[in-house]
């Protein structure tokens, strides 16, 4: 292969249709729905999504799934340093060549992980992230985005590729049909909001559905406390309230209070109707109603 435009200009050469299949090739690659591989290649959609990300030169950035290095040369063009999580040792293995060849001034910069995202720890990162973009497997994405969020506090701010609908559950306000428990555990953590949506065309292989683009910026200020206790607590009601969604808070967390009539006073301790549903509570009242709980 020739050498890459932009090679040798401290500027990354990022990877088209052509490139991705070449490597592909190279790298005996087979996309599996099982890793929910699907390798983007559009040019223009990677520095979108950097730029979704507010990437800037001070920031140190996880990446999950880099796979070919698409989005990994975008984010080498941006940030200081990236740290990239893949779970296949191929893809992993050949990631820091592909950066040489087509960024060679800027190939200090990448660190590779293999590793599981959904058991990945802060001491398992060779620095503590500030950013997280990541186009995230779909049969994954939510437990992933949870996990690091979660065992990361240093990340500032998350840019994340889903699903489209994944994307709009992520995304979605009290009272709507599509609110649920990932939009109360995602607003646990920080604003969460819509950054745009990406077609199919630009992933190979094409996938059957549209994605979406989220952001989450965390609170620089916590509203409330962000210990493991805390969440998992928080969690514990959230999921309760929307096992049983049709239900009135009052009959769906009775198993979580230990009768209706506890639930109810919990409820109201919180400063909320027991006649509600799930569905018509932020983020904020069920950190009320977690903190109605007896500790233990």
């Amino acid at each position: 292969m020739s050498e890459p435009e932009n090679a040798g200009r401290g500027e990354a050469a990022l990877l088209g249709p052509a490139e991705v299949r070449v490597l592909a090739e190279r790298f005996g690659v087979r996309p599996t729905k099982q890793l929910g591989q699907n390798f983007v290649h559009d040019a223009n959609t990677v520095r979108r999504i950097v730029a979704a990300g507010s990437v800037g030169r001070d920031d140190v950035v996880l990446e999950v799934g880099p796979g070919l290095g698409s989005l990994t040369l975008g984010l080498l063009d941006a940030a200081d340093r990236v740290i990239a999580v893949e779970i296949d040792p191929n893809l992993a293995e050949h990631l820091p060549q592909t950066v040489k060849d087509r960024a060679p001034t800027l190939a200090d910069r990448l660190t590779v992980v293999q590793a599981d995202a959904l058991r990945v720890q802060a001491a398992d990162l060779p620095a503590a992230p500030t950013a997280l973009v990541a186009n995230l497997p779909y049969n994954v994405a939510v437990p992933v985005l949870l996990h690091l969020l979660a065992e990361l506090p240093s990340i500032r701010t998350t840019l994340v590729m889903v699903q489209l609908e994944v994307a709009d559950r992520l995304a979605a306000v009290p009272g709507g049909r599509i609110y649920g428990v990932p939009s109360v555990k995602a607003g646990f953590f920080g604003t969460v909001k819509r950054a745009g949506t990406v077609g199919r065309q630009i992933f190979w292989p094409v996938p059957q559905v549209e994605s979406g683009l989220v952001r989450i910026d965390r609170y620089t200020e916590s509203p409330w406390p962000m210990d493991e206790i805390h969440r998992k607590r928080v969690y514990e009601v959230v999921d309760a309230a929307f096992a049983q969604r049709r239900k009135t808070l009052r009959a769906a967390l009775a198993g979580w209070a230990g009768s209706p009539v506890e639930a109810e006073r919990r409820l109201v301790a919180a400063g909320i109707a027991p006649t509600a549903r799930g569905e018509t509570l932020d983020t904020a009242a069920f950190v009320r109603l977690a903190q109605q709980a007896p500790t233990e």
